[in-house]
């Protein structure tokens, strides 16, 4: 695995027509007037799986927001072991330590889905941060709906069976695509839910008899997605609310005052 840094993958600043800082719905939340300040400063670029944006003990150059992509954070241990503690796609950003007082992050940042995403210098985001506006509450709340995540992971991961984790991750995983499918080998799900990938593998071939997914050589369809959800256990659901709930509160119009971003995107998962 590669540092992202550590290769040329910077895309011209709106190359297409598909890509827009709006796909992301931090930034498509702010008003006109403080995301025309932002653009200038974002760098469109595109990331594979497996690269790491940071270690753990890292200090962040650079903001991500995600457009396409997503990224899984995950907690080491001393021992090498690690488990995810959140992901983060369209609906959120990397580099919350950047404005909450904190010089590096605690945990390491890893490639889980290949796609596009916004990367901003740590100074142009303090800058932002330091106009005032509605970036600095936007990125708040955010942050709210990201410790909620935290939280809810790390109850699952205690007091719920493996097939609850993996439906619950299949679906908060899907949601942030809009698709029904997705490429995931049973390894790096595995390493995402902290389990064994033999326990991965019974797990998936259960769900596959039962025809809620399909599975295949890394590649995974969901074939019926109401079972699956009947699968998961209420950790899918409270995530998904909450954030849903932050998506609403930052288009709440006595915030905008009639100046919005060019898109609205909803829902947030």
């Amino acid at each position: 695995m590669e540092k992202s840094g550590e290769k040329e993958i910077i895309c011209p600043m709106l190359s297409s027509p598909l890509h827009h800082p709006s796909q992301n719905h931090l930034l498509a939340a702010l008003p006109a007037t403080e995301l025309d300040k932002l653009i200038p400063h974002l760098e469109l670029i595109h990331v594979s799986p497996g690269d790491i944006l940071c270690e753990a003990g890292d200090q962040l150059p650079y903001a991500y927001f995600p457009a396409s992509a997503i990224i899984s954070l995950h907690y080491i241990l001393e021992n090498g072991a690690s488990s995810e503690i959140a992901n983060v796609g369209r609906e959120g950003m990397l580099g919350v330590s950047l404005f909450m007082g904190g010089e590096t992050t605690s945990s390491r940042a890893t490639v889980q889905i290949p796609g596009f995403a916004y990367r901003l210098k740590a100074p142009f985001l303090l800058q932002g941060l330091n106009r005032g506006g509605l970036l600095q509450w936007i990125l708040l709340r955010y942050s709210q709906a990201l410790i909620t995540q935290i939280a809810q992971i790390g109850v699952c991961n205690r007091y719920h069976t493996i097939e609850q984790q993996l439906c619950r991750w299949f679906l908060l995983t899907l949601d942030r695509l809009d698709s029904s499918k997705l490429s995931m080998t049973q390894e790096l799900i595995a390493n995402a839910l902290g389990v064994s990938r033999e326990s991965v593998a019974g797990v998936a071939g259960k769900l596959q008899r039962k025809e809620i997914i399909r599975y295949h050589r890394g590649h995974i369809t969901i074939l019926n997605r109401s079972r699956l959800e009947t699968g998961a256990c209420e950790c899918y659901e409270t995530i998904k609310k909450e954030f849903d709930q932050a998506l609403e509160d930052m288009w709440k119009p006595e915030l905008h005052q009639g100046n919005r971003s060019p898109k609205k995107i909803l829902p947030l998962l």
